[in-house]
């Protein structure tokens, strides 16, 4: 028994006295990497935190340690079993190690949901504690395809798979998918004119003074049309516990959307709103993430979808929502004061823009059915409701946005705001 206590306390890097020195902190931080590696949200604040709460509970036993880092690291229930695996190898358990060593051999018989979805897990356990992952590898692998009926094409499959079951090496590759789209907004018409020899309509001041000009009774008639331009694209996006992984995937399509054209704003909400416009516009996404992270203290936290609304409508609408802007808000709907001022504020935000498109994960399943207070909310108030969990959503949200011709561009001018 004293044994295995003093061993338990040298896998800690403790010393005789119990005091911390930096080892600990150094093997705390290397701990939350791998973490993060495997799909979690762990940030840097994190990490002090939970250097503080191991030094506050103090360590007389593993159990304790084990807990005090769940307590600071997990947020929802689907994250514990991969603290699990992750805590018990990087802490050095041998059942778990074994565990991982058996994931080399393929055994078909007895297969179910729960144990592809434990595989599934270890599987990134193993990708985010290895070493030897080498993207030029990935490359070449995905260099050789063939041109076959019968074959079925890596990127079919990573276009229909969720982001929530995706591997580490699944979701770098959708990153790279995501970023390389474009979102083909028609052009609408403006109350503004420009001078057109194919234009419908007759410019009377031009007209008259070409007349003056001329001086003779011939008058020639100019004409002019509606000048077109792309509506403003607003995203508003949910950040609460239940969206992150979608979320995540988002900031990185709204990055390269950002960065191809004009007037395209972002804003994140959980419990407050967030404009992170401005940090979406750097070129490096690595460091336009960096600043989104930075600037957002609520990430992962609860959801107060009416009064993050509340904050648009009175702070950012009259900024954003100009020439019909088209309006994406993304949220599972499920929030925390119940819909409380809700229904008010979507009413105000669909009057006030062009079109609304709410995107939301939960539609992914088939028995999906509205039956939270903000989902029955939000729902009477949208244009479209489409799902958002994979990359093939990604390109129906694209062709839904590209058929924004079949809209009457006088829509949005004969709303009462």
């Amino acid at each position: 028994m004293k044994k295995k206590e003093k061993s338990s306390q040298e896998l800690l890097h403790l010393n005789d006295n119990h005091k911390f020195g930096g080892l600990l902190s150094e093997n705390i931080m290397h701990f939350a990497r791998i973490l993060r590696r495997t799909g979690l949200a762990v940030g840097s604040e994190q990490v002090l935190d939970a250097i503080a709460a191991v030094i506050r509970i103090g360590l007389f036993n593993r159990t304790d340690f084990y807990w005090t880092l769940h307590a600071v690291f997990v947020k929802r229930i689907e994250q514990r079993e991969i603290f699990d695996q992750v805590f018990h190898i990087f802490w050095r358990n041998p059942k778990i190690l074994e565990r991982m060593m058996g994931l080399a051999l393929t055994d078909v018989s007895g297969l179910n949901n729960k144990s592809a979805e434990s595989e599934n897990i270890l599987r990134r356990v193993a990708e985010a504690l290895s070493t030897n992952n080498n993207p030029s590898n990935v490359e070449k692998d995905r260099e050789i395809e063939f041109d076959s009926t019968l074959t079925w094409s890596p990127d079919e499959l990573i276009k229909e798979k969720d982001f929530e079951k995706m591997s580490t090496e699944e979701i770098q590759l959708a990153v790279m998918a995501l970023q390389r789209m474009q979102l083909p907004i028609p052009f609408i018409g403006t109350r503004r004119f420009k001078a057109s020899n194919t234009g419908v309509k007759i410019d009377m001041r031009n007209t008259m003074r070409a007349s003056l000009r001329s001086g003779s009774d011939f008058i020639p008639l100019i004409k002019r049309e509606c000048r077109k331009r792309r509506p403003p694209l607003v995203v508003i996006c949910d950040i609460s516990g239940s969206m992150e992984r979608y979320s995540r995937m988002l900031l990185h399509f709204m990055h390269a959307v950002t960065n191809h054209r004009d007037r395209v704003y972002t804003f994140l909400f959980g419990t407050t709103l967030t404009n992170v416009t401005p940090y979406l516009r750097y070129r490096d996404v690595d460091e336009a993430l960096e600043k989104v992270g930075a600037a957002t203290t609520d990430w992962s936290g609860g959801t107060r979808i009416g009064h993050s609304l509340y904050k648009f409508n009175k702070f950012w609408s009259r900024r954003v929502l100009t020439h019909g802007a088209i309006v994406i808000f993304i949220s599972d709907g499920l929030d925390r004061d119940e819909g409380e001022g809700l229904h008010c504020e979507m009413q105000r935000l669909h009057r006030s823009c062009r079109r609304l498109i709410w995107l939301n994960p939960l539609l992914r399943y088939k028995d999906f059915k509205p039956k939270s207070f903000g989902i029955k909310a939000i729902l009477p108030h949208v244009d479209e409701f489409k799902t958002i969990h994979n990359l093939n959503s990604f390109e129906a949200l694209v062709d839904i946005l590209q058929d924004n011709k079949n809209q009457p561009d006088s829509n949005w001018n004969n709303r009462d705001v």
